[in-house]
């Protein structure tokens, strides 16, 4: 089973930011997960929220910021002194450090609130210029960006996210054009994940901090999971 560090470390710094993914590395962390959004000229960033006003010094919305007003923000005060001045990632400035890693990488595209427009054909083209489609997966909540990633290219790993149970969840996946899910930890326990095992369809879990999800995570053979301790969840497995 994988462990994925959610937004990086970030039990330990500062959300999606660049020591966060450095420190989920000399953690031992298998994979990186982190949230992509679009700003105001086209680029893809890495950010969690639609708002920057809980993580940053700033107020309002990615789409309204180009990168280089984003440069001007503080995304690691608020998480302690010690990252002050620590600033929000481009998606490039993240891919340039992570292909010379051996790391595993899931983006997930925020769609769900804004949909940007072209946001997976940018995201796509700088997967390809860095030459890290097979270590990745993309994911997203939004099953209309799921369909149109696919469209765009056949054999990516793609990972639909869901925190609630759906009937007929193979079918649903295969309309999509998914190849695995991404689920809620308290889906470990639904109807659901019987038909996700019973059809072999790999699943990774979210956001699994909790030994108890851990053990249950690892007795349904889960791909991977995503926690903000990945030091921690290493330590168990080994």
């Amino acid at each position: 089973m994988k462990i994925y560090a959610h937004r990086g470390a970030s039990k330990y710094a500062p959300e999606n930011t660049m020591p966060a993914f450095e420190l989920a590395q000399k953690l031992g962390a298998d994979g990186i997960e982190l949230d992509l959004q679009l700003t105001k000229d086209q680029v893809p960033v890495i950010f969690h929220d639609e708002n920057v006003r809980r993580t940053t010094n700033g107020t309002g919305f990615i789409k309204d910021y180009t990168l280089k007003e984003l440069k001007t923000l503080d995304a690691g005060y608020r998480f302690s002194k010690h990252y002050q001045n620590t600033r929000i990632l481009s998606f490039e400035e993240f891919l340039d450090w992570f292909a010379d890693t051996n790391l595993l990488l899931n983006a997930e595209l925020k769609t769900n609130v804004f949909d940007y427009p072209n946001i997976e054909e940018r995201v796509l083209f700088l997967i390809e210029k860095y030459n890290v489609k097979k270590r990745t997966t993309i994911s997203s909540f939004n099953h209309n960006t799921i369909k149109r990633v696919r469209d765009l290219d056949s054999n990516i790993n793609l990972g639909w996210l869901t925190k609630r149970a759906i009937a007929n969840i193979d079918q649903f996946l295969k309309q999509i054009g998914a190849n695995q899910i991404h689920i809620n930890k308290r889906l470990l326990f639904s109807k659901m994940i019987r038909t996700i095992i019973n059809n072999q369809i790999p699943f990774r879990v979210y956001t699994v901090n909790q030994i108890s999800f851990l053990k249950r995570s690892m007795q349904l053979n889960a791909e991977g999971i995503f926690t903000d301790i990945p030091d921690k969840m290493k330590k168990y497995i080994r």
